[in-house]
C-alpha cells in the first residue's frame, strides 16, 4: 500500500493529550489517523456521532474546576481509598 504525507492543523494542546491517548494504546499519531479513516470508509461516514452538549452552567463550571484541580501540583492527591479514607478523618 502506497502512503502519501499529508499535512493536518491541530490544537497543540489537544495534539498532545491525543498523543498521550493514542501511546498507551499502542498507537502513533499516524496510525490512529489511518485508523479513523479507515472507519470512516467502511461505515460511509463518521464512525461516531456529531452533538452539541448541552450541560448546564453549574455542570461546566464543575468541569472545569475537576479540570483544574486535575492539573494542579499543589494539589494533594492519593494513591489509594485507604490513603484518602485516613486523610478525610484526620
Amino acid at each position: 500500500m502506497a502512503t502519501t504525507p499529508t499535512q493536518v492543523r491541530i490544537d497543540a494542546d489537544i495534539k498532545k493529550e491525543a498523543a498521550a491517548l493514542f501511546s498507551s494504546l499502542g498507537l502513533d499519531m499516524s496510525g490512529a489517523v489511518n485508523l479513523f479513516l479507515h472507519q470512516c470508509v467502511l461505515r460511509g461516514g463518521l464512525p461516531f456521532s456529531v452533538e452539541l452538549p448541552r450541560y448546564s452552567e453549574k455542570t461546566l463550571s464543575a468541569m472545569a474546576e475537576a479540570k483544574r484541580i486535575s492539573r494542579d501540583a499543589d494539589v494533594k492527591g492519593y494513591t489509594s481509598m485507604q490513603e484518602l479514607k485516613e486523610a478525610l478523618e484526620s
